[in-house]
């Protein structure tokens, strides 16, 4: 089945759901981060004493990471079920298929922005955003 291709209206109707779902997870992919960093840090005083029991807050800290990595599965997943792509999570950029004339492209949305206001080609990424301007994607 093709992608869906998003108006530029369609994009902005979905913001006020997608805002905070995107909120949610980047929240989510900061406190796994801090649960890596638990683990790296056992692991590292692991090598140095032979492999000495790490205790239970090593056990705690694997058990966060697999549930939030699940759960922030789940949330691009939901996502990507109503026709967007999740780019980069540090940054909270999602993009919208959509079409530009007769090209395929993706109108840009980043996380604090109110509405859609850029667009890129499909290989040209967040480094590539052009303002919309009165040959908005269709």
């Amino acid at each position: 089945m093709p992608p869906k291709l998003f108006t530029v209206d369609e994009a902005n109707g979905l913001l006020p759901r997608l805002e905070p779902l995107v909120r949610h997870l980047m929240e989510k992919r900061e406190r796994l981060r801090e649960h890596q960093t638990v683990v790296v840090k056992y692991r590292a005083r692991a090598g140095g004493n032979g492999g000495a029991f790490l205790g239970g807050q090593f056990a705690q800290a694997k058990q966060e990471i697999e549930r939030l990595a699940a759960e922030l599965q789940e949330g691009i997943q939901e996502i990507e079920s109503w026709g967007c792509v999740v780019k980069d999570l540090e940054l909270g950029l999602v993009d919208f298929p959509a079409r530009r004339g007769q090209e395929q492209v993706f109108l840009c949305w980043r996380l604090g922005e109110s509405r859609i206001a850029y667009w890129h080609g499909l290989e040209e990424g967040f480094s590539g955003r052009k303002p919309l301007d009165d040959r908005s994607p269709d």
